[in-house]
């Protein structure tokens, strides 16, 4: 027999309704939020995306990813509309979130090395884009922010 996954791949390019309500509702429930209408959707979409890093980490080819690429875009266009993010410098903006989750230099280790952090906060180095998606994965922001 079929699952709905098998018969929403097999179906044409026109995906019927009925193939795309059985895979979507399982999907539904197990993820537990898929789009954010108000505080409390942020909130679980949050968590969600945290358990979802740790799983999925840099790998980019990780099954998982996409559920995360999904999610995060749903918060991301949440926070651009219900929150502002005055305009600041990359190395104010992480010394605030930094502030903000009560981190150290050295708890940014997953993101760069602790002197690299120390440079960026003091102004005298920039903030790469390696470095801003890492930090902007960590912090779940956009990498606009560092760049």
């Amino acid at each position: 027999m079929e699952t709905a996954m098998d018969e929403l791949t097999h179906a044409s390019a026109t995906h019927r309704p009925e193939a795309i309500l059985r895979a979507w509702l399982p999907f539904k429930e197990a993820i537990g939020v898929t789009s954010v209408r108000n505080e409390d959707d942020y909130a679980r979409a949050r968590a969600t995306i945290e358990l979802l890093l740790d799983e999925v980490g840099d790998d980019e080819q990780h099954p998982l990813a996409e559920v995360l690429d999904y999610l995060s875009d749903r918060v991301a266009a949440w926070e651009d509309e219900h929150t502002s993010i005055p305009d600041a410098e990359p190395k104010d903006v992480l010394r605030f979130l930094m502030e903000q989750h009560g981190l150290k230099q050295e708890d940014l280790a997953d993101c760069a090395p602790q002197g690299r952090i120390s440079d960026i906060l003091s102004g005298r180095r920039g903030v790469s884009k390696e470095v801003a998606r890492r930090l902007a994965r960590r912090f779940n922001v956009s990498v606009a922010v560092f760049v």
